[in-house]
């Protein structure tokens, strides 16, 4: 072995150096290199790139440090075997580690010349050489692992022969072809074919083989696309080289010698900029990066993520992020002076649908590109957040609800009011510490409201008055049982809670939002489902956590009392999609954000506009101009609002028309539900009627109606009208037809009726 040791040495040393170097070494120096290396290479797994997919399947970005997918020789073109095989180690089947033909050939060369001319490295050894340099760690590892040096190459030699040793020529070749580069960014014989030929390894004709292995003797010089002409002149040596060697006939060589390069180039783009969802590619990276169980410190996560070769499987629904998409950048251009948002969550799943923002992602900040997400969490993007306005009205719509107090409830709202906030509760019904006086307005008028009305108008003053009467603690604590990040109750526990106190994002309000859409079930917002590695197995899902918040009645009631705001007549009325809907405006007092939440059963989405400039510092939004329409003020439902109405309406396609439950009887105190219409009924036919339908009833004074005597003539409310249940409903049996004669007098007694009744049922009927 020591002879053969210093024979081998001082060979390979021939080839890395010149003549006069060799001369100058000993053979006991060498034989003592040989024999202290180590014996074995550990054969890493090597790096892939990962794949990112949407809900169906399809690929949204791929993550990789190299652009490598690795496959079995099977799986490899037969021609292209042939033809590595020709080109770079032609007795690779008959010699071992080292072919002693081939490196006595070179070494003479290389001493005539006194420089090195030809190499005599087997394939086994340049497999070693791109292995270490692969594996290296260190610029030390990478700088050893290319050096021009004897050692270097008896370190190569002696892994080869351990290679040899323990490996088939098989998987040394499939290595061989998965690690070599082959220039323009593809690292490995798959990624190169589809790169420079959109096929996949296996279906590699002959030219096309020819070419991809004249590349791994230097990808830069020969590199197609930009040097076409060297390429194919490297390609024709590959091709007389095969026939050289009786690999394929001379006819075979010549005419594809005589063909074109066929070039298809596909480019992988690396990363989420160049995704269909960028910023929901970014959101992925970010949630991944936190996850332990990907690795325990980040650089292990992101080693995994960018080499591992995993598939990971998201919730984007490219539908709705295109309608997510369109709809923002119609309304918000890139270089406003406003940022617009918005989030789609899936009520039930907590799965993200969608993630869209009006600055796209890039580095041309004269265009407006950023690279900051606005539209998720700040644990996973780059903003704190925007206040959010009233849609924080909804949380204490939905405390007022649990606690019982009934939605029929009327509370006298005037334009403004002042209130000491000591009397406002926080939790343990302490008083709020402070004797400052809250004086909040109205912008959407005055008068005496319920809680449908107070709510569908968001009447500021009703909701002072409410919160007073619901206290603080609860909305606060839903509301971070519904996804709102509050940690800081000295400055988020206040008496103005309901009118968005804190900075929240799009995401946290769409999945606040959500859980009123299932009926009191929060589910914490994900975008991945699940992790595959290479062979397609599955290291890690990512299970729905969800849990009851909220009484499903309590939703069901919140859920009533929403769908005013997009019924006809609503804020939101003229925007709202055909399908059931619901949602809640949201405006801050210095116009620096507005909102539109909505919601069907089925999806959940969050629009925001805020005013900021390119250095991310906030604007007011009013007298702006904002999508090319100048902005004299600013609101959720006119301004807001047409982003949630164009996205939701296109995707409506896509939406079952599935309606919200109907608030339960007897569980939602002033439930409001539609007086039936007895009209002509007997009268104690219309008490069974109205009586089954949750109200009560007593029999008012007779009057004069077309309807028969002894029927009903009419009822105070009236029938269609909402009220809640429990409600008295007055029923006026009929006299009959009014005589002629006595038409006028009769008229008086009649209006002097309607005044009684509505005397004996007061505020019904008059501030519906």
């Amino acid at each position: 072995m020591g002879l053969v040791s210093v024979v081998l040495g001082v060979i390979v040393a021939g080839l890395a150096i010149p003549f006069a170097g060799v001369a100058s070494l000993g053979a006991k120096t060498v034989a003592q290199s040989i024999d202290e290396l180590p014996e074995e290479l550990e054969a890493r797994p090597l790096a892939q790139r990962s794949t990112l997919l949407d809900a169906d399947g399809n690929v949204l970005a791929t993550l990789y440090d190299e652009n490598r997918v690795t496959v079995a020789l099977d799986q490899i073109s037969p021609r292209m075997i042939e033809a590595i095989v020709a080109i770079e180690d032609y007795r690779f089947f008959q010699h071992g580690a080292l072919d002693l033909k081939g490196t006595v050939r070179a070494l003479v060369t290389n001493q005539a010349s006194n420089s090195v001319v030809q190499g005599g490295s087997t394939l086994t050894q340049q497999m070693v050489k791109l292995t270490l340099i692969t594996q290296a760690e260190t610029d030390e590892e990478r700088k050893a692992a290319t050096d021009e040096t004897y050692a270097r190459k008896l370190r190569e030699l002696r892994y080869a022969i351990a290679i040899e040793e323990k490996y088939s020529k098989e998987w040394i070749l499939e290595r061989y072809l998965n690690i070599a580069y082959f220039g323009d960014g593809a690292y490995g014989v798959q990624a190169a074919a589809r790169h420079f030929f959109n096929k996949n390894a296996k279906q590699l004709n002959l030219r096309e083989a020819a070419m991809l292995a004249g590349l791994v003797q230097s990808p830069s010089a020969y590199d197609p696309t930009r040097n076409p002409e060297r390429a194919r002149e490297r390609r024709n040596v590959v091709l007389d080289r095969m026939a050289q060697l009786n690999v394929i006939e001379r006819e075979q060589a010549d005419k594809a010698k005589s063909r074109r390069l066929g070039l298809d180039v596909q480019q992988t783009r690396n990363g989420c900029v160049n995704s269909r969802a960028p910023f929901f590619c970014d959101y992925v990276v970010r949630y991944l990066m936190e996850d332990p169980a990907l690795g325990e410190t980040r650089a292990e996560r992101k080693e995994l993520l960018y080499t591992g070769g995993l598939t990971v499987r998201t919730t984007l629904d490219v539908n709705f992020q295109d309608a997510a998409d369109e709809a923002v950048s119609r309304h918000v251009y890139p270089t406003d002076q406003a940022i617009g948002a918005l989030a789609m969550v899936e009520p039930g799943s907590g799965h993200v649908k969608a993630v869209a923002q009006s600055r796209p992602m890039g580095t041309d900040r004269a265009a407006g590109q950023t690279f900051l997400n606005y539209v998720v969490d700040k644990k996973y993007g780059d903003a704190n957040g925007f206040q959010a306005g009233s849609t924080f009205k909804a949380f204490v719509l939905a405390a007022a609800i649990n606690q019982g107090i009934p939605l029929n409830t009327k509370i006298n709202s005037p334009q403004s009011i002042s209130i000491r906030e000591r009397e406002f509760t926080v939790c343990d019904d302490q008083p709020y510490a402070s004797s400052q006086v809250w004086s909040p307005k109205n912008s959407t008028g005055s008068g005496t409201f319920d809680l449908y009305r107070g709510t569908t108008q968001s009447v500021n003053t009703f909701f002072a008055q409410l919160t007073q009467r619901t206290g603080i603690c609860e909305p606060f604590e839903l509301a971070q049982a519904m996804g709102i990040t509050l940690d800081n109750p000295a400055s988020q526990m206040v008496p103005s809670f309901a009118l968005g106190v804190t900075d929240v994002s799009p995401l946290q309000m769409a999945a606040a939002y959500a859980t009123f859409a299932a009926r009191g079930k929060h589910c914490e917002t994900r975008p991945v489902t699940a992790i595959e590695d290479l062979s397609g197995n599955t290291l890690k899902t990512y299970a729905d956590q969800c849990r009851q918040v909220l009484p499903s009645a309590v939703a069901d009631a919140v859920n009533d009392v929403l769908k005013g705001v997009t019924a006809p007549g609503g804020f939101a009325g003229r925007i709202a999609p055909s399908v059931p809907s619901a949602g809640k405006t949201g405006t801050t007092n210095s116009g620096m954000a507005v909102w539109f939440v909505g919601y069907t059963p089925q999806i959940a989405a969050a629009s925001m506009i805020a005013g900021a400039n390119e250095q991310g510092h906030w604007l007011t939004l009013v007298r702006q101009t904002v999508g090319g329409i100048y902005r004299a003020s600013a609101s959720g439902s006119g301004f807001a609002g047409p982003i949630w109405g164009d996205a939701m309406r296109a995707i409506t396609p896509y939406l079952d028309p599935v309606p919200f439950e109907t608030p339960a009887r007897g569980e939602i105190a002033g439930f409001l539900t539609p007086v039936p219409s007895t009209h002509g009924m007997s009268i104690e036919r219309a008490q069974q009627v109205l009586e089954d339908a949750g109200f009560t009833t007593s029999v008012g004074n007779a009057v004069h109606s077309p309807a028969p005597k002894d029927t009903v003539a009419r009822t105070n409310p009236t029938g269609g009208t909402m009220f809640g249940a429990g409600d008295l409903i007055v029923i006026h049996p009929s006299l009959g037809p009014e005589p002629k004669k006595k038409k006028k007098k009769k008229q008086q007694d009649d209006d002097d009726d309607d005044d009684d009744d509505d005397g004996r049922s007061p505020g019904r009927g008059r501030d519906r």
